[in-house]
C-alpha cells in the first residue's frame, strides 16, 4: 500500500505562488495543498492559469515568487525529469504514447530509460506492464501495437505507464474529452482504484457533472487567482459556475413564450436514410428549442446532417413553412434558411489557417460583394466586428488566425458564421463540447435569446444538463428511431439520464 495513506501531511504544498509572462501575471498568490489519497478537481475558464499551475507543479516552469514544499521539504528548482522521479506524472490530452510500439513497450519505456537499461529484457518489460495493469484492474493485449487501439485504451496505457513509474500524483488534463459515456465510467473506476491505493489525483475538467461525480476536493481559479476551494460536497453547480465566471447561470429549462401564437416552421414526415435513421416524424414551431438526444450511434448526428443537406434522405418529406422542400445539398439548405453548427468544429466548421473575420463572413460572401463580384475587406471586417461584439468573442484582433482562439471562442466563430445568414432554422450539434464554463454560459444564453426572438432551434446533444437547461421539448433516439418525446417540464435531469441509459444494448 502507498506510504501516503499513513499521513495527512501534504505531498505538495504551494505557498503564495506567482508567475508572469512578459509582465502579465498568469498566477498571483496561489496557495495549494495536495494531500495523499485525494481526488482534486482543478476548474477555471481558459486563460485562468490552470495550465501554468500544472506546469509549475510538474517542473516545466519555475515560479517567480512563492515557495514549493515536497514531503515537507522546500525545493527551489525542479526539472520535469526530477518531478517524474519524485512521483509527479502529467497525462495530457494527446497521452504522449508511441503508436508504433506495443502496449508493453509503452507502459515500460519510462522505467527502462530512468533505470538506464542497456539490454532489452522482454520478460521484464512484460512483467512490469502486466503488474501496472493489474494495479488498475484492466486487461490489454501486451503485444498489440498501440495505433490499433481505441482512444480510451491509449489513455489507460498512459495511466499504466505512470503507475509503472511509481506515480504519487497523477495530473489528468481534460481526460474525458474524446471518450463515450461508457468509457468515462470505466475511466472513473480506474481513477477511484488509484485513489484507494493512496495516489493523489488532480483532475482538470470543465464538465460539471463529471466533476461532481468524481472529485473529493475542488480548486477554482479565475484570472490567475484561486477564488474558492474545499470539499466538493459543499458546492452546488451554480456556485461553481459563479466562482469561475463571476456570473450566475439560471438552471431552469426554456419555456416558449405563451403570449405568442407561433407557427410551425419545419415538419418532417416519415423520413428515412439507409444506415442512418428510419421513419422519423416531428415538427418544430417558431420560438421552440427542441432537443434530440441519445447514445453514440443512436442516429442523432445522421438526422442533423440530413436536415442540413449533407446526406440526402431516401424517403419521406420535409416541409418548410408548409411547403415541401428537397435538401439535395448544403447550398440548398442554406438557401432555405437552415443553418448548422456541426459536431466537430475543427474539421467541419472552421478554416483554421484563415483569419477570424473571413471565417465569420464565408457563408455570406455573395451578400458582401458588389455587382461585379468584388468584396471589400472593410465590409468583411465591419460585419465580423459586429458579431465579435455580439457573441463576446475574446480576441485581440479579428485578423488573427482562428486557430489562435480558445475552443469556446472558436465555437462562437462557427455560430457567428451561420447566424450571419439570418437563418429561420438553427441546428446545433453538441454546441458546448470542449468549451469552458464561461463560453458554455454565453452559448446557452444566446440559444435561448435567439429562440425568444423567433428562431426555431434543434439542439442535438448527449449532455443531459445542457438539454434540460435549453429545451422545451426533448426527443430520445435509439437505433435510428425516435423512441420517446417528452416535455422538459415533465421530467427531471436524473430521469432523463436514466431513460437514455436504458436505451443501451
Amino acid at each position: 500500500m502507498n506510504e501516503g495513506l499513513k499521513t495527512d501531511r501534504p505531498f505538495i504544498k504551494l505557498t503564495n505562488i506567482g508567475k508572469a509572462f512578459a509582465g502579465v501575471k498568469a498566477l498571483n498568490g496561489i496557495d495549494l495543498d495536495i494531500r495523499p489519497g485525494k481526488i482534486y478537481c482543478l476548474m477555471g475558464e481558459n486563460g485562468c492559469g490552470k495550465s501554468t499551475l500544472i506546469k509549475i507543479i510538474s517542473g516545466v516552469y519555475s515560479p517567480d515568487e512563492g515557495e514549493i514544499e515536497l514531503d515537507g521539504k522546500p525545493i527551489k528548482h525542479m526539472t520535469p525529469k526530477e518531478a517524474i522521479n519524485r512521483g509527479i506524472e502529467v497525462i495530457y490530452q494527446d497521452f504522449s504514447v508511441f503508436p508504433n510500439l506495443t502496449v508493453a513497450e509503452n507502459i515500460s519505456v519510462n522505467t527502462e530509460i530512468t533505470e538506464k537499461r542497456k539490454v532489452v529484457n522482454w520478460k521484464r518489460i512484460h512483467f512490469q506492464a502486466q503488474q501496472a495493469m493489474d494495479r488498475l484492474g484492466i486487461t490489454l493485449p501486451l503485444d498489440e501495437t498501440v495505433e490499433h487501439l481505441s482512444v480510451a485504451n491509449r489513455q489507460l496505457i498512459a495511466i499504466s505507464r505512470a503507475i509503472a513509474h511509481d506515480a504519487r500524483l497523477l495530473i489528468m488534463d481534460e481526460p474525458t474529452t474524446a471518450l463515450t459515456k461508457y468509457e468515462v465510467d470505466a475511466l472513473f473506476e480506474v481513477v477511484k482504484r488509484l485513489n484507494e491505493s493512496g495516489i493523489s489525483i488532480i483532475f482538470v475538467s470543465h464538465k460539471l457533472d463529471e466533476v461532481m461525480q468524481l472529485s473529493q476536493e475542488i480548486v477554482i481559479m479565475r484570472n490567475g487567482k484561486k477564488v474558492a476551494d474545499g470539499e466538493i460536497a459543499d458546492f452546488t453547480k451554480e456556485e461553481i459556475i459563479y466562482h469561475m465566471t463571476g456570473r450566475k447561470l439560471t438552471n431552469t429549462s426554456y419555456e416558449v413564450p405563451k403570449s405568442v401564437n407561433s407557427k410551425t416552421t419545419l415538419e418532417v414526415k416519415h423520413i428515412t436514410q439507409k444506415g442512418g435513421f428510419s421513419d422519423i416524424s416531428f415538427s418544430i414551431k417558431e420560438r421552440e428549442i427542441v432537443g434530440i438526444t441519445g447514445l453514440l450511434g443512436s442516429g442523432r448526428t445522421a438526422l442533423a446532417n440530413a436536415l442540413f443537406g449533407i446526406h440526402k434522405i431516401d424517403s419521406g418529406e420535409i416541409l418548410l413553412n408548409g411547403k415541401k422542400i428537397e435538401l439535395r445539398n448544403v447550398r440548398n439548405a442554406v438557401s432555405n434558411g437552415i443553418a448548422y453548427v456541426p459536431e466537430d468544429r475543427l474539421t467541419e466548421g472552421l478554416f483554421l489557417n484563415q483569419p477570424i473575420n473571413k471565417n465569420i463572413a464565408v457563408a455570406v460572401l455573395d451578400k458582401l460583394s458588389n455587382k461585379i463580384g468584388m468584396i471589400k475587406s472593410t465590409s468583411i471586417r465591419n460585419m465580423s466586428l459586429q458579431w465579435i461584439e455580439t457573441l463576446r468573442i475574446k480576441t485581440a484582433s479579428d485578423e488573427l488566425l482562428v486557430h489562435s482562439l480558445s475552443g469556446g471562442n472558436q465555437q462562437k466563430v462557427v455560430i457567428a458564421k451561420w447566424l450571419a445568414i439570418n437563418p429561420q432554422i438553427l441546428i446545433l450539434n453538441g454546441p458546448t463540447v470542449g468549451v469552458d464554463i464561461g463560453a458554455k454560459t454565453d452559448i446557452i444564453e444566446m440559444i435561448k435569446s435567439l429562440a425568444q426572438e423567433g428562431m426555431s432551434i434543434i439542439l442535438v446533444s448527449d449532455d443531459v444538463s445542457e438539454i434540460m437547461m435549453c429545451c422545451n421539448r426533448i426527443m430520445i433516439m435509439k437505433s435510428g428511431k425516435i423512441t420517446e418525446e417528452i416535455m422538459t417540464e415533465d421530467i427531471t435531469e436524473t430521469e432523463l439520464y436514466s431513460k437514455i441509459r436504458t436505451q443501451e444494448g
